[in-house]
């Protein structure tokens, strides 16, 4: 998820090309986001390669310059 420099958020999975949405509020940009993942899901399920991905998780760290 990220600002959008219209205003509102962003949000995007890099592992599904194309799956995106953005909202005006962190809790709207969370929702929409589960949305647009199901819906790609639903539409590419018959195109995805059957072996599971290996992604575990997505963490953010904050590091000190």
């Amino acid at each position: 998820m990220e600002k959008s420099e219209d205003g509102g958020y962003v949000a995007f999975v890099p592992d599904l090309p194309g799956c995106h949405t953005q909202g005006d509020t962190l809790e709207d940009i969370r929702k929409y986001i589960k949305d647009a993942i199901q819906l790609y899901l639903e539409v590419e399920k018959d195109y995805l390669d059957e072996e599971p991905t290996k992604f575990v998780s997505a963490e953010m760290v904050q590091v000190e310059v």
